[in-house]
C-alpha cells in the first residue's frame, strides 16, 4: 500500500483511483486530512472539522471497497463544504456572527447528501465571506483565511469561497463545493491557484443551501483539474459518473471580448492570458477578437438600476439589517445590501428583462463560440489595506469582481483554469464560458483547455 501522506498530493480523480485500486485505504487517507487540517498553521480556514463523521463514512467507504462494491470513482475521497451547506447535527454559520449559535440542521442540504450518496468523506465546513457577500473573502467575525501562495505577506484568498480555495490550494481537501453568485467560485479558484467551475443556474440543487440571491446562487466544486470538477458536478446532481466524452480543440471557435474585460489588467495577468491564448491557438482553436457592445450594457443596466444580488439579498436579510442586529454584521457586507433596500420595483424588472435580453444577445453573438477572458483582472492583494479602508474595500472588491459577474448577469457556465503565475508566484486564471444550460459542452473541452494553458 502507498505511503497515506502522499495522498494529499493528489487530485480528488486521482486519489479515488488509487482508493479503488486498492492503493490507498479510505479510512488511513481520512486520517492523513484531519492531521494537516489540524497541523495547518491557519486556524481560519475551517469553521468547523466534523472527525465523527468523516470518520464513520471513511470507515463504511473501506468495507464497500473491499466488498467490491464502491458507490462510484469518488468513493472514499474528502470533501470540505463552504459554510453555507447545512450538515446533520452542525450549525451553519453563513460566515455570520449572528448565526454562530444558530440550532444545529436536522438533514443534509441536497448536495451534501447527494456526495454522501457518492461515498465521499465531509471533512467539515470552511470558511467565507458573511453571507457569501464579497469577492475579497476577509471576514471579520471568523477570521479571514489568508492565501497559502505568499508565506510572508498576508494576501486575501478571494471570495466568497475563500475557505474552500484555500483548503484546496494548501492540501487540506483535495476537492470543496462552494457557491457562485457573483464570482464566488471561479474567483478563489484563480486568486489561489486551483479549477473552479461555475454551472448553470438550477443544474444543481440549493435546498439546504443559505441563499444569497435566490435567483444567481449556483452551487459548484473548486478541485485541483478539470476532471474532478466534471465528477463532483455529476455527483451534486445524484448522479454516477459515467465515460465522459472529450474533445480536443481543432476547429473550436472561440470569442475573446476586447472591451471591458481585458481593462487594468495586473502585467502578469495580460501576460499569461496572451500566452495561453497563443498556445490555444496552437492547439487548433480559432481564436476571435472583438468588441461585445453587450458587455458595457451590463454595466450600464448594473449602474442605471442596480444589482439583482443586492435586492434578493436585502430580501432575505431585511429583518438583520432593519433591527438592532445590523451592528453585529460586517459594515462593507451591510452597505451592499443596503443597494438593494433603494431599488424600486421598475427597477428590478429593468434588470430581470435586460437579464433576459442580453443573455439572448450573448447566444447570438457566440454563434456556437465559447467566450474566453482573464477570470480576475489581477493576482492576490495584500489584505491589510483592504482591512483598513473600507472605500479601498469597496472599489477592489468591484474590480475582483467584474469578469466573472458578467457570466452571472448573463446566466453563463463557466471554469476558472489556471494559466501561470507572476514573479512572486501568485497565481492567475483563464475563464472559459458558455451560455446556460450548455455545461456539458464546456466540460467536454475543459480537459483540452486545461492542457493546452499549462499552469507554468
Amino acid at each position: 500500500m502507498t505511503d497515506p501522506a502522499q495522498a494529499s498530493h493528489l487530485s480528488a480523480a486521482a486519489l479515488g483511483r488509487q482508493i479503488a485500486a486498492g492503493l490507498y485505504d479510505a479510512v488511513d487517507v481520512c486520517e492523513v486530512f484531519l492531521e494537516r487540517i489540524a497541523a495547518y498553521g491557519d486556524s481560519t480556514v475551517f469553521i468547523r472539522v466534523t472527525p465523527e463523521r468523516a470518520r464513520s463514512e471513511a470507515a463504511a467507504s473501506r468495507e464497500r471497497h473491499r466488498a467490491g462494491r464502491p458507490l462510484g470513482p469518488l468513493d472514499g475521497v474528502p470533501v470540505a463544504w463552504k459554510d453555507l451547506f447545512d450538515m446533520t447535527g452542525e450549525r451553519t454559520t453563513a460566515g455570520s456572527q449572528l448565526y454562530r449559535e444558530a440550532p444545529p440542521a436536522k438533514v443534509d442540504a441536497a448536495a451534501v447528501s447527494n456526495l454522501s450518496a457518492a461515498g465521499m468523506v465531509a471533512l467539515g465546513k470552511v470558511n467565507l465571506t458573511e453571507f457569501a457577500y464579497s469577492g475579497l473573502g476577509l471576514n471579520p467575525h471568523f477570521g479571514s483565511p489568508r492565501n497559502p501562495n505568499d508565506a510572508i505577506t498576508a494576501r486575501v484568498a478571494g471570495g466568497s469561497s475563500s475557505g474552500s480555495g484555500v483548503a484546496v490550494a494548501a492540501g487540506l481537501a483535495p476537492c470543496s463545493i462552494g457557491t457562485d453568485t457573483g464570482g464566488s467560485v471561479r474567483i478563489p479558484a484563480a486568486l489561489n491557484g486551483v479549477v473552479g467551475l461555475k454551472t448553470s443556474e438550477r443544474r444543481i440543487p440549493k435546498q439546504g443551501c443559505f441563499a444569497l440571491s435566490h435567483t444567481l446562487d449556483t452551487v459548484g466544486p473548486l478541485a485541483r483539474s478539470v476532471e474532478d470538477c466534471i465528477l463532483l458536478d455529476a455527483a451534486l446532481r445524484g448522479e454516477i459518473p459515467g465515460r465522459f466524452a472529450q474533445a480536443n480543440l481543432r476547429g473550436l471557435r472561440l470569442v475573446v471580448p476586447t472591451n471591458v474585460v481585458q481593462e487594468d489588467l495586473d502585467e502578469a495577468v495580460a501576460a499569461n492570458f496572451e500566452r495561453s491564448l497563443d498556445r490555444i491557438s496552437e492547439a487548433g482553436a480559432k481564436v476571435e477578437h472583438r468588441k461585445l457592445d453587450l458587455l458595457e450594457e451590463v454595466q450600464r443596466v448594473a449602474v442605471d438600476y442596480g444589482s439583482l444580488t443586492a435586492v434578493e439579498a436585502y430580501q432575505v436579510h431585511y429583518r438583520h439589517i432593519e433591527s438592532a442586529d445590523v451592528d453585529a454584521i460586517d459594515p462593507r457586507v451591510v452597505a451592499r445590501i443596503l443597494g438593494g433596500k433603494t431599488m424600486s420595483g421598475r427597477d428590478v424588472i429593468e434588470v430581470q428583462e435586460a437579464r433576459k435580453r442580453l443573455a439572448q444577445e450573448l447566444h447570438v453573438a457566440l454563434a456556437g463560440a465559447l467566450l474566453v477572458m482573464p477570470t480576475c483582472p489581477h493576482t492576490a492583494p495584500e489584505a491589510a489595506p483592504l482591512d483598513e479602508d473600507q472605500e479601498l474595500f469597496h472599489r477592489a472588491n468591484l474590480k475582483t469582481l467584474r469578469n466573472t459577474m458578467i457570466g452571472n448577469f448573463l446566466g453563463t457556465c463557466g471554469l476558472a483554469i489556471p494559466n501561470g503565475r507572476d514573479p512572486l508566484g501568485l497565481p492567475t486564471s483563464i475563464l472559459v464560458s458558455a451560455p446556460g444550460g450548455e455545461d456539458e459542452r464546456l466540460l467536454t473541452y475543459g480537459r483540452a483547455f486545461e492542457r493546452a494553458v499549462g499552469a507554468d
